[in-house]
C-alpha cells in the first residue's frame, strides 16, 4: 500500500473536507498539555498499586483480581463519558473541557486519599474512584484531537499527546526514587503499610494532575458542534448512554473492528506487565518476595525507574512516528513497535542482572509510544465527526476487555501452566507479538 503523506503541509492554512482548519503547533501543545497530568496519575497507579496491595498482605496470585478495578471502571466510564461529551455544550467551557475539569478535581482528591488508606478494602475502593476519575478526564482528551484537528494533523496531534504522556510518566516514575534520595523512608515503618516515599509521590502527583489539566482548560477553546440545535433538543438519560455505548460494538466500521483485535492483544500484554513486573523483578533479579524487605523495595523502585526509562524512550519515538508513518504507513510502523515490545518482555526472564532492564525499556518504549498514537490516528480518520467521542469510547472496550480477561483468569491459567509472575511477563510478550501480526492485517487507509 502506498504511504500516506501524514505530515505533509501540516501547518497549512487551508481547511480539510470537513471544514476543520489546521492549528498551530502551540495550539496543539496547549490542547495536549493536560495529558501530562493524567499520565502522572496513571503512572503512579501502574507503578505502585501492586506494591501497595502487597504491603497489605495480598498474595502474588491474587493481585490480578484487585487490579480488575482499572478495566471495570474504564469499561463503564469511558464509553459513557464519550457518549455524553458528544452531547454536551456549555457556553463557558465547551464540549470536552467540562469533563477535563470534573475528572481532574476528582482525581486530585483520590490521589491525596489513596496513600493514607487504613486497610486493604479502603485502598481497593479508592483504586476504583481514582481510576474512574482518570478515565473521566482521559477519554475527552482523545476525542478533542478529532474535534479540532483536520485529518492531515491527527497523527501529529496524537504524537504530541504521546510526548506529554511520556513526560508525565517520566516525572511520576522517578518520584519514589527522588524522595528516597532525600533520605525519606523507602520501607514501611512501624505499623505503616505504605512507605513515605510512595505517599509523598502521590501528593506531588495530585498537585501536578490538577495544574496541568487546568492549563489546557484555560488555554484551549472549543467551537460549537455543527449539530448544536440537535444536542439542545435531545433528552438522554444515563441508562440510555450506557445501552447505546454497548450497542456501538455492533456498529463499528470494518477497519475499526480490525484495529480492535490488535488493540485487545496489545493491552493484554500491557496489563500483564503492570501487574506482574514488580513481583517478577523483585523475585528473579533481587531475590526477595517480602514487601517489607530492603531488597524488595529496592527492586520495586527499579521497576518504577524502568517505567521512567520506558516513557523517556516513548517521548523520543513519538517525535519519529509521524515521519516514519509517512514513509512506510501507520500499520507497518505500529507492527514493528509492537514486535519490539514483545521481544523486550519475552527476554526479561533471561536477563543476567537488573541493569539489563534498561535495554528492555527501549523495546517497551517503542511499543508504548505506538499504542498511544497509531491506533487513534488510524481510528479518527474513519469516524464520523459528530460521533467521535462515542466511538473513541467504544474503542476503549478493547483496552479494558483484555484487562478483565487477565484480571479474572490469569491466576488460573498461570496455575495451569505451573508458572509464576515471570511466566505472566513472558505471556505478555507473546501477546505483543500477536498484536504486531494483527496490525499488519488492518485493511483500508492505514
Amino acid at each position: 500500500m502506498a504511504s500516506t503523506p501524514i505530515i505533509e503541509d501540516t501547518f497549512a492554512s487551508s481547511e480539510d473536507a470537513h471544514g476543520v482548519k489546521p492549528l498551530s503547533l502551540m495550539e496543539i501543545i496547549n490542547m495536549s498539555f493536560g495529558f501530562m497530568g493524567i499520565q502522572i496519575g496513571f503512572e503512579l497507579q501502574n507503578g505502585n498499586m501492586s506494591r501497595i496491595f502487597q504491603g497489605f498482605g495480598v498474595k502474588e496470585d491474587d493481585l490480578a483480581f484487585l487490579w480488575l478495578a482499572a478495566p471495570m471502571t474504564g469499561l463503564l466510564v469511558q464509553p459513557v463519558v464519550g457518549y455524553f461529551s458528544d452531547r454536551t455544550w456549555l457556553p463557558s467551557l465547551g464540549r470536552r473541557r467540562p469533563y477535563f475539569l470534573l475528572g481532574a478535581i476528582l482525581a486530585t482528591i483520590s490521589l491525596l486519599i489513596m496513600p493514607n488508606s487504613p486497610s486493604l478494602w479502603v485502598a481497593a475502593g479508592m483504586f476504583w474512584v481514582m481510576d474512574s476519575s482518570f478515565n473521566i478526564t482521559m477519554e475527552p482528551f482523545r476525542a478533542v484531537v478529532g474535534d479540532k484537528l483536520p485529518m492531515s494533523q491527527r497523527t501529529l496531534g496524537f504524537s504530541v499527546q504521546t510526548i506529554f504522556i511520556g513526560l508525565g510518566a517520566l516525572i511520576a516514575s522517578q518520584l519514589p526514587s527522588f524522595f528516597d534520595s532525600l533520605h525519606i523512608s523507602n520501607v514501611p515503618v512501624g505499623s505503616q503499610t505504605i512507605p513515605d516515599t510512595v505517599k509523598y509521590s502521590f501528593y506531588v502527583g495530585a498537585i501536578g494532575f490538577l495544574a496541568f489539566v487546568l492549563y489546557t482548560v484555560i488555554t484551549t477553546k472549543e467551537d460549537p458542534p455543527s449539530n448544536l440545535d440537535e444536542i439542545r433538543n435531545e433528552k438522554q438519560g444515563i441508562f440510555d448512554g450506557i445501552i447505546e455505548s454497548f450497542r456501538g460494538i455492533a456498529d463499528m466500521p470494518k477497519e475499526m473492528t480490525q484495529l480492535a483485535a490488535c488493540q485487545f492483544f496489545s493491552w493484554l500484554a500491557l496489563f500483564h506487565m503492570w501487574i506482574y513486573m514488580t513481583p517478577a523483578v523483585t523475585q528473579y533479579l533481587y531475590g526477595s518476595s517480602d514487601p517489607k524487605s530492603a531488597l524488595y523495595n529496592e527492586g520495586a523502585n527499579m521497576v518504577t525507574s524502568v517505567g521512567g526509562w520506558r516513557t523517556a524512550v516513548s517521548v523520543i519515538v513519538a517525535f519519529i512516528l509521524p515521519f516514519a508513518a509517512s514513509k512506510i504507513g501507520r500499520k507497518r510502523v505500529h507492527a514493528i513497535c509492537l514486535i519490539l515490545g514483545g521481544l523486550a518482555l519475552v527476554s526479561t526472564k533471561y536477563l543476567p542482572d537488573p541493569s539489563w532492564l534498561g535495554i528492555s525499556a527501549i523495546g517497551l518504549g517503542c511499543a508504548w509510544a505506538s499504542i498511544l498514537t497509531m491506533p487513534y490516528a488510524m481510528l479518527t480518520n474513519i469516524l464520523p465527526a459528530q460521533r467521535m467521542g462515542y466511538f473513541v469510547g467504544v474503542f476503549n472496550f478493547f483496552i479494558v476487555l483484555p484487562q478483565i480477561v487477565a484480571g479474572s483468569l490469569s491466576k488460573y491459567y498461570l496455575q495451569l501452566l505451573g508458572g509464576d509472575s515471570m511466566t505472566a511477563i513472558t505471556m505478555g510478550g507473546i501477546s505483543f507479538l500477536l498484536a504486531g501480526f494483527l496490525a499488519l492485517r488492518v485493511k483500508g487507509e492505514a
